[in-house]
């Protein structure tokens, strides 16, 4: 006994009928396909054996006049009465194949999900379809949107295509394709620069016109044979040339457009295509196929078939055939499973349609070398996509393969496309920037951007960011146009510098020269050269100036607080009492031959009181308590300075100078007073005169920091630490040698100039003159 169960196709475009649809060999063959699935099935021992499966048949391009057909093969024997009561299942259908498109599926769906009757469509490839909740017995044999539109993209990285207009029909399949592809592009450097929606109203000069202002070269034509038709006549109409266009599997393996006269001038043509998947027997089944050779109803339609033959049916374009022939195949094998079949017969006669359903969204068989199984959505885990070109014999040429399984992977051979420019065509708005440029967004969108190039000490990472460049950090640089950092050399002057070895030879040598003094004013204490000098006062200056130079040697170190410290406090604190000494002598030295004749009582406090210690011993504990104060407040600090030099880092000791004001400015007064006492004393005895020689210490000691001023000014580097240091070094050689060391030449040269009846005489000849 035979079970005859049925099965419900729907396919869309196959014939000429009364409403003047165009005709579509392509669709008839799908036709013919479903038909031939089907037979093949019935024919077949080992599937569903016993079993005949019935089918309906019927093209579905009016909803007006098919929604009632669909209706009457829901409804069983009688029509459907909205107002009647329902007893019990009557639909005679068990599953339904179809429709193909997206607008015309999403139309008759609603109408088999509440019964939960499975839906397998072979061509609606919306998106919306995947949303179980809205449409949970709809199952697909082709793939979704997402996934062509994810070949696409992948195709635009490939060639780097980023300028793209998106012309697309205005139904769910058109609309959807493009929502998809705005927000897989969302973060990739690829723009949609011009975007459209074509129906029959489609102004195609305005859009043409708008592509070639904006400059773009890729254009990807989201649509159906008949519309994409419409698109190509024009552009070849209205000379739009040399152009990329990118076509989708619905009509990249159309047969028409591409014998069109003058396609060959729009430019280059590739696309996303379904696989060709050879069917046995089919080819055999449409030569022994009977066409109807009289007008008549066929399958719902009126059609006049008198002018098909059997050869134009077989080179029909073939996409989607796979697809119905999977679909078909699908419900036999649910049905095979739920009636529970072996190899020679079923042991159920009878069925339902969600017990259909639920072995459907189990499926996993081999057919054809693929395995057809479908994933919680009801989309497929199988198949491939062809990446095709259009040559120049107007065939679609395979040059590439996008996989899903196991994983995703896109390859393709450019050397077999032939680009109408003899080479890979470029589309962007802004050509990409040069290593070492920022991008500055120019309109809205990404693509769009001027060059900026990032200044010294900045680098850009375009991996991670291309529209900022970056600082480095502050022991690193890099020149104009940098793509990463440099470290900076890090100076200072270490001992082993030559210059560094040379400055401190000379301040050892000081040391020696102050020790020797000491050592031969200590010898020759009585005498009227050393007593003149200042006496005692001497051995404290010679001390001071040894102790001053303790500061030079903390130059040659790498910095740090203590060395900072001791490069600037040893000098300030000890050479204060060197001014404060030579102030003291210079006033000493006036009061002498001018102060004590006039203001005698004056004179004698100052002996009295020991008036040169107490001045000594008051600038003394000044300056250090200053120092104290301003050491502990505000220490100078180690400091990277990376502004003199972009590629390095000269290793410098930070002296706020507002914090030190006080001290310097008690520095400062005292070499004031020294400089007005001692310039008072210019008219004294000349071989007498230690105010002279004061004088010219004093100015040694002003011209020695204005030229570090000024070279502290001119020159930046790490050798700043040598000039402060020299300038340090000829301070106390100042007072040295221009004070000291002429005294000690009379000493040991000229002992006749140092007898106490020489100093005498030019007294005595002093008063004489200036009385």
């Amino acid at each position: 006994t035979l079970t005859q169960l049925r099965i419900f196709g729907m396919c869309c475009g196959g014939y000429l009928f009364l409403f003047s649809k165009p005709f579509y060999g392509s669709s008839y063959r799908r036709f013919q396909l479903m038909r031939f699935s089907i037979e093949e099935i019935n024919n077949s021992s080992s599937l569903l054996p016993g079993v005949t499966l019935g089918y309906n048949i019927f093209d579905h391009c009016s909803d007006t006049q098919n929604i009632p057909g669909i209706f009457n093969i829901l409804s069983g024997k009688d029509p459907i009465d909205p107002w009647a009561t329902r007893h019990g299942n009557v639909t005679k259908v068990t599953a339904v194949v179809g429709a193909f498109t997206s607008p015309v599926t999403r139309t008759v769906a609603p109408l088999f999900m509440p019964s939960h009757i499975p839906l397998i469509s072979y061509g609606a490839s919306s998106s919306i379809f995947s949303q179980k909740l809205n449409y949970p017995s709809f199952l697909r044999t082709v793939h979704p949107n997402k996934d062509v539109v994810d070949v696409i993209v992948h195709m635009l990285q490939h060639f780097q295509w980023q300028w793209v207009a998106f012309l697309h029909i205005d139904n769910d399949y058109g609309n959807d394709g493009r929502n998809v592809f705005m927000k897989m592009i969302q973060d990739k450097d690829i723009c949609l620069a011009y975007t459209k929606k074509l129906d029959e109203n489609t102004n195609y000069t305005t859009i043409f016109k708008q592509i070639q202002i904006q400059n773009i070269q890729v254009i990807i034509v989201f649509a159906t044979e008949r519309v994409a038709e419409n698109v190509i006549e024009f552009a070849i109409e209205m000379n739009v040339t040399n152009k990329t266009w990118i076509a989708v599997d619905a009509w990249s393996l159309n047969k028409k457009i591409p014998k069109l006269s003058g396609i060959r001038n729009i430019g280059t043509v590739i696309g996303v295509a379904e696989p060709d998947v050879t069917i046995p027997g089919f080819n055999k089944f449409i030569r022994a196929l009977e066409i109807e050779n009289q007008p008549g109803e066929f399958c719902n339609q009126f059609c006049n078939c008198s002018d098909l033959n059997r050869s134009e049916i077989v080179r029909a374009e073939n996409s989607f055939n796979f697809p119905v022939y999977a679909a078909v195949h699908a419900i036999a094998h649910a049905l095979h499973n739920t009636l529970q079949c072996g190899d020679k017969k079923c042991h159920k006669n009878s069925t339902s349609p969600h017990m259909v359903l639920s072995e459907l969204k189990r499926s996993n068989f081999s057919l054809l070398d693929h395995t057809i199984e479908f994933d919680r959505n009801g989309d497929p885990r199988f198949g491939t996509f062809n990446i095709i070109f259009w040559n120049s014999s107007g065939e679609a040429e395979v040059v590439g393969v996008h996989k899903f399984q196991p994983s995703s992977h896109f390859s393709v051979n450019e050397s077999k496309i032939q680009w109408h420019n003899s080479q890979v065509p470029s589309s962007v708005c802004s050509s990409e920037c040069q290593p070492g440029f920022r991008k500055s967004l120019v309109g809205i969108h990404k693509c769009c951007f001027k060059c900026v190039i990032c200044p010294s000490s900045t680098y850009i990472n375009s991996s991670e960011d291309q529209y900022t460049c970056l600082s480095c950090d502050e022991t690193e640089w890099s020149p104009e146009a940098s793509t990463a950092c440099n470290k900076r050399v890090v100076e200072f002057v270490p001992f082993e510098d030559a210059i560094a070895v040379v400055i401190m030879v000379g301040t050892v040598c000081l040391v020696g020269l102050c020790l020797l003094t000491s050592v031969l004013f200590g010898l020759n204490f009585n005498t009227p050269v050393v007593r003149s000098a200042g006496g005692p006062m001497c051995f404290l200056v010679l001390g001071c100036l040894s102790l001053s130079s303790i500061s030079v040697f903390f130059f040659f170190v790498k910095p740090d607080v203590a060395s900072c410290i001791l490069r600037y406090f040893p000098f300030l604190l000890f050479f204060t009492v060197c001014l404060a000494c030579f102030v003291v002598r210079s006033f000493q030295i006036v009061s002498i031959f001018k102060i004590v004749t006039h203001y005698p009582s004056l004179h004698r406090l100052w002996v009295r009181y020991h008036g040169q210690w107490l001045v000594v011993l008051t600038a003394f504990i000044l300056q250090g308590t200053l120092l104290l104060i301003m050491y502990t407040s505000a220490p100078p600090q180690p400091y990277s300075n990376s502004l003199w030099h972009k590629d390095k880092t000269i290793l410098i000791c930070e002296l706020n100078l507002k914090v030190y004001s006080a001290s310097i400015a008690l520095f400062c007064f005292l070499c004031f007073l020294c400089f007005v006492f001692s310039y008072m004393g210019k008219e004294l005895p000349k071989n007498y005169n230690e105010a002279k020689a004061i004088t010219f210490c004093l100015i040694l000691l002003i011209l020695t920091w204005i030229v570090f001023a000024t070279v502290y000014i001119l020159y930046k580097g790490k050798y700043i630490h040598a000039v402060n240091a020299s300038a340090i070094l000829c301070s106390l050689y100042s007072f040295l040698t221009w004070y000291f060391l002429p005294k000690c030449f009379i000493i040991i040269f000229r002992p006749e100039k140092n007898t106490q009846e020489y100093f005498q005489g030019l007294i005595k000849t002093y008063n004489i003159t200036n009385n």
